[in-house]
């Protein structure tokens, strides 16, 4: 099926950050979430100040590369367990971020091609490429949403031309909530979001943490100035777990089984069966980001 282009008036835009105040996303003076992001895992797609903003959070946590490349693990395990162990068929990945490598469509796909995927940002250059790189197979389809996670109602609406949320969706919040200043509001956002969902749904969720990093180093990251630095709001793990309140957290053992529930736990830890041989797992302090995966109940 073709693929769809979905364009919204993105009032809220700034980047995904979250920021109080509208910034010109394509402003290549000011990093951006998204593109540092990219940096971080060797892309091409970012500026000379996203670099820059990456290279000063290096400085002061060098983890942060093992962390962004265990965040794209943790989406690969899954979207893959989601397909393959659960039936599930569609996919809404907000704060899609710059085309990697696995990207949500194509992990999906290969197990079954008739998937069908939406992506959300509010970066008009992270859409750009979206529509050049992230096609859908011919069973399948993709669509792209410009708009702003505080929007969850336009995000619905919009979604609701590709998928069908009568049946059960898996929805993608990964390195994204921590870009909203507002606790409370992130909360409400997730909740509006996973209640228009259907029973049988999954909630793949990580987000940020200072929880198991060396405190000198949260310290640093905290107090010292650099740019970048405001426009990241870490949560604890009793604060990540509220996120998934009401929904059945899924825990894997290293069979790929399920193994029972848990509170969100390091997302380098979850499903250690689906990972390749060759992977070597990372401890917490080179990760400290929560997440889970989480199953809506009838």
């Amino acid at each position: 099926m073709q693929d769809v282009a979905i364009g919204i008036d993105a009032r809220l835009a700034g980047s995904h950050q979250g920021a109080t105040s509208v910034r010109d996303p394509l402003d290549e003076s000011v990093p951006n979430a998204a593109r540092r992001y990219d940096h971080w895992l060797g892309g091409k797609d970012n500026f000379a100040a996203d670099r820059t903003s990456g290279e000063e959070v290096r400085k002061r946590w060098p983890g942060i590369v093992t962390a962004v490349r265990e965040n794209r693990l943790f989406l690969g395990r899954a979207v893959r367990y989601a397909a393959k162990e659960r039936g599930i068929r569609q996919f809404l990945d907000i704060g899609t971020g710059m085309p990697a490598v696995e990207n949500t469509h194509e992990v999906a796909q290969q197990i079954a091609p008739e998937a069908r995927v939406v992506y959300v940002d509010n970066d008009p250059l992270v859409l750009v490429h979206a529509r050049a790189l992230l096609t859908s197979r011919p069973e399948g389809q993709t669509a792209y949403v410009e708009a702003d996670l505080r929007d969850p109602d336009r995000i619905l609406e919009h979604a609701r031309q590709t998928l069908d949320l009568g049946r059960p969706v898996a929805l993608m919040l990964l390195a994204v909530l921590h870009f909203l200043p507002d606790l409370d509001q992130a909360y409400k956002v997730v909740r509006r979001l996973t209640a228009e969902l259907a029973p049988g749904s999954l909630l793949v969720l990580s987000h940020g943490s200072y929880d198991l990093i060396p405190p000198d180093i949260a310290w640093r990251l905290t107090h010292e100035t650099y740019p970048g630095r405001d426009d990241f709001f870490p949560r604890t793990g009793d604060e990540v777990s509220r996120f998934f309140e009401g929904w059945e957290l899924l825990d894997l053992d290293d069979t790929g089984s399920d193994g029972g529930t848990r509170l969100p736990g390091i997302i380098s830890d979850w499903g250690p069966g689906l990972r390749t041989s060759n992977e070597v797992i990372p401890g917490p302090r080179e990760v400290s980001m929560w997440g889970g995966v989480a199953r809506k109940p009838s």
